[in-house]
């Protein structure tokens, strides 16, 4: 399920997810894409409403899964390593590090047992997709919202990428909380003009974020977050850095984390229709491979 590969564990637990969840292949590009591919002749906010409508229309068609490498910092500052692989009912997980230290016996012993768990029986896995979908369906409605809820102009130009810069639109009116949320944004957004792909969007809260008078929560002032996307096979683009500093307390959001800070990256294709079994084996071996290869590393040193 493409659309809700960014949200699988750490990512769906941040204020970021609520807006920039939708990838696209570049063959569902518009037609009209075209125009903006050298001199962009076009207004900044319509060129905007462009790339919005190609990410939506194109996450539909992209049923590809991977595997891949994850590297999460919490916010109690414990830094771990991940290795994961996308099934059709799922993430799987195992840890490789844990402040870069190897696990302990016990700790693989636990974490293997897990994933064996997960093969006899993927309901937790199939309920954590479940809500992803919710997430997914949240973040498709604000994407919507884009285009109208910001004020855009061009920025610097290398290439073929095009930097925007976004502030709130004042005739825009949030309906939602989480919509309040994306209003109280300013920032840029940096596009590829040839594949109207996003490549990277950096935020911070002009102002404080209050939900019910504040009784619900609120966000403080100031909060910051970066995303970044990269190409990852031709037509495939995949969330490689996400990066969230906020202060605050939302009591209303199931799935809203105001700290985080993770990266992905040794992104490998893997069979769209994968089962949790197949995946398990897929695991293993990665990890397995991981771990030779740093034996060998530290042999060599």
């Amino acid at each position: 399920m493409p659309g809700n590969r960014i949200f699988h564990d750490a990512a769906r637990h941040t204020v970021t997810v609520l807006w920039f969840p939708i990838f696209i292949s570049w063959l569902a590009i518009s037609s009209h894409s075209q125009d903006t591919r050298d001199q962009i002749p076009i207004a900044a906010n319509e060129f905007v409403r462009r790339v919005v409508m190609s990410e939506l229309k194109a996450e539909q068609q992209d049923h590809s899964h991977w595997s891949f490498r994850l590297q999460t910092q919490k916010p109690n500052g414990q830094r771990e390593l991940d290795e994961v692989v996308e099934t059709r009912d799922g993430d799987l997980k195992l840890p490789i590090r844990i402040n870069g230290r190897e696990l302990t016996p016990k700790q693989k012993q636990e974490s293997e047992k897990r994933i064996q768990q997960l093969v006899r029986n993927p309901d937790p896995l199939r309920k954590a997709r479940a809500q992803e979908d919710e997430d997914t369906s949240r973040s498709q409605r604000l994407l919507k919202m884009f285009p109208d809820a910001f004020q855009f102009n061009y920025g610097q130009r290398q290439g073929n990428l095009v930097q925007l810069n976004f502030a709130p639109n004042p005739s825009f009116h949030p309906s939602t909380h989480e919509a309040e949320v994306l209003h109280a944004m300013k920032g840029t957004l940096s596009v590829d003009s040839r594949q109207l792909r996003l490549e990277e969007i950096i935020g911070k809260l002009v102002h404080e974020v209050k939900f019910g008078g504040g009784i619900l929560g609120h966000l403080d002032q100031g909060g910051t977050f970066q995303v970044k996307q990269t190409e990852t096979a031709p037509g495939y683009w995949e969330l490689t850095l996400l990066k969230v500093q906020m202060k605050g307390k939302a009591l209303f959001f199931k799935t809203i984390g105001v700290q985080q800070n993770y990266t992905r990256s040794d992104f490998r294709q893997v069979p769209d229709d994968l089962t949790v079994a197949k995946g398990a084996e897929i695991l293993e071996k990665q990890v397995g491979a991981s771990e030779s290869q740093a034996k060998q590393v530290s042999k060599n040193n």
